[in-house]
């Protein structure tokens, strides 16, 4: 790892394990994913039950993240990741309970428990994002951030090809209770690499007098709407996502139209963290800094094509590869716009901001699978995922056409 863009020696070694943390934390979210969308519809048989099991998480992660961009900004970041790995412990304590005790339960009451997992999954996410943006810029220099968010979403992308791909065989040869036993342990590991940080990350300090919490809520809205460069990459974003992502559906793709099974499974929910964890290290030697805004516009639009050639293809190989160069688009995509908003960000106002920037693209996977559900049941499972690839490819025509902002973003001018 490159350390020139690290603060010190110590904050390099706290770098690795905040890292371990996410990595660990990814690993586990991406194996309970898999395991919970197979088991759902294996007991409805239902695109929609898929589709709600996103709103579930959704709802909470929508409806609490102002409220934890605030906190983030008012506490210490590292506590508040703490509570989400403790949040995601409840949800997979409860999925574990199920499988370990539950044989005798009804088919509802297991579906039951598979929400509400969800519900407190989504909860806790809502307080990721915002508390992860806030610790990362006390770790490193100003023009390394591009680097060190690279070597994140790098590790996050590792945790995504192997988790779905771990989750879908320890599933498939195993069992749930012993996939959902591996889950548990995995929390478990992140939250003590959290507790081994010692660099001691205060709450940013007071921009004047405190004000009312729904000022201070109001005042993270105001900036990300007033900015001529967050607004328009967090919008395209969150539109291509919503329309574009295609994950509730890989569960109808691997059953009815590839007959690939829970393995198989696994390989597709897998194959667009491959090729974004190739580009994330490809990232950590090359950062995008000149034409930032031309590489943003034209990543989405090439992981709009890859979803069209995904939603039509009947052969394995060919839809594995269609997602995995999907993968490659959306991680130029993600490191450019998380950059873009480190370093618009006063640090003050690092927690409002990156929580709306989390419900702007956090909870959109989740309301996007809530669409892809609802479409897939009245469109069918290969109209809904076509309409969702269209939609991202216009997104980005009109997105370039009405900022032009965006479309001349350059990096180094990138400020409060």
């Amino acid at each position: 790892m490159n350390t020139a863009y690290m603060q010190s020696s110590s904050a390099l070694s706290d770098f690795k394990k905040l890292i371990s943390a996410r990595f660990l934390f990814t690993l586990a979210v991406q194996m309970q994913a898999v395991v919970v969308g197979w088991r759902i519809y294996e007991l409805t048989n239902s695109p929609l039950s898929l589709g709600l099991v996103g709103l579930a998480e959704a709802i909470p992660a929508l409806s609490l993240a102002l409220y934890a961009g605030y906190v983030v900004d008012r506490s210490r970041p590292i506590k508040v990741y703490r509570w989400v790995l403790e949040g995601s412990l409840i949800a997979s304590g409860i999925l574990l309970t199920a499988s370990i005790f539950g044989d005798h339960w009804t088919d509802n009451m297991h579906i039951f428990a598979l929400y509400l997992a969800s519900v407190f999954s989504g909860a806790a996410r809502a307080f990721s994002q915002p508390s992860m943006y806030a610790i990362l810029p006390k770790m490193t220099k100003r023009d390394g951030l591009s680097k060190a968010l690279a070597w994140m979403s790098t590790a996050m992308q590792v945790a995504r090809v192997s988790g779905p791909a771990l989750g879908g065989l320890i599933f498939g040869f195993m069992g749930m209770k012993v996939c959902f036993a591996v889950i548990f342990a995995l929390l478990i590991g992140a939250l003590g690499s959290t507790y081994a940080i010692k660099m001691k990350i205060e709450a940013p300090a007071l921009d004047g007098e405190p004000r009312a919490m729904v000022e201070e809520l109001k005042s993270g809205v105001r900036f990300v709407f007033g900015h001529p460069i967050l607004l328009p990459a967090l919008s395209l974003d969150m539109i291509s996502v919503l329309f574009g992502g295609v994950t509730a559906l890989l569960p109808i793709y691997a059953k009815e139209i590839l007959a690939i099974g829970p393995r198989g499974l696994g390989v597709l929910r897998a194959a667009p963290a491959v090729g974004a964890m190739i580009m994330g290290f490809i990232l950590t030697r090359y950062a995008i800094r000149k034409n930032a805004g031309r590489y943003l516009l034209s990543a989405v639009f090439g992981f709009g094509l890859c979803i069209l050639v995904f939603a039509l293809s009947k052969d394995f190989y060919l839809s594995v590869a269609a997602l995995a160069l999907s993968g490659v688009f959306d991680s130029v995509s993600v490191v450019v716009r998380s950059t873009a908003v480190q370093l618009a960000s006063p640090d003050h106002m690092r927690g409002r901001i990156s929580s709306v920037n989390s419900m702007f693209i956090g909870s959109s996977n989740e309301v996007g699978e809530f669409e892809s559900g609802v479409a897939a049941k009245f469109l069918g499972t290969v109209p809904a995922a076509c309409f969702g690839a269209v939609m991202c490819l216009l997104t980005v025509g009109i997105i370039s056409w009405k900022f032009p902002t965006l479309r001349k973003m350059d990096m180094d001018k990138v400020t409060p």
